[in-house]
């Protein structure tokens, strides 16, 4: 079995800025499980567990969008919930890019009994979650609510692996499907 999920990965410039911010939270009194820089991505999907049979499968509906490129920008550091967030994020802004996507990607998947999301799709970078809030956190979020990390060409989309280790998790891309 492979856990998986579909991303939009951000250049190395861009998680460079996202670290600095992370650096900055990190600061505060909170107590912070920090993404590693190199694992910050957009998520389009979350898949879940499934197995090799199912994998191809999935491969294959990926490689069969499509979509053009489009700009993204990551800025904007949030909490989530905003009074006392358990994940910290940046917001992404792509004129609805990653929505059109995360849509196509739900319809593509159905036939194949992946379940669609429940909740509105929300496309966002994930920099920490939260262990133990403590008030400070919020002031932090704040002087970073106003950042613009930089932007790019959204251009590809990324099936990847993800294996849990206690040290976080590590992710292997399997496909990456250009548009």
């Amino acid at each position: 079995m492979v856990r998986s999920f579909v991303a939009i990965d951000i250049p190395d410039y861009i998680r460079g800025r996202l670290s600095e911010a992370q650096w900055l939270l990190n600061s505060s009194d909170a107590k912070l499980r920090i993404v590693s820089p190199d694992n910050i991505h957009i998520t389009l999907k979350f898949i879940g567990e499934v197995d090799d049979g199912r994998l191809k499968q999935i491969e294959d509906a990926l490689s069969l969008l499509d979509s053009e490129p489009f700009k993204i920008t990551i800025r904007n550091v949030a909490g989530n919930p905003p009074n006392k967030p358990k994940v910290v994020w940046c917001n992404v802004e792509d004129e609805g890019g990653c929505r059109i996507l995360h849509s196509q990607i739900e319809n593509a998947f159905a036939p194949l009994g992946i379940e669609k999301d429940r909740r509105k799709y929300t496309p966002h970078a994930t920099l920490a979650r939260v262990s133990r809030f403590h008030k400070n956190l919020n002031e932090k979020i704040a002087d970073l609510s106003f950042e613009n990390f930089g932007s790019f060409d959204a251009s590809s989309i990324v099936l990847k692996k993800s294996t849990l280790t206690p040290q976080g998790s590590i992710y292997e891309d399997i496909l990456e499907a250009k548009f």
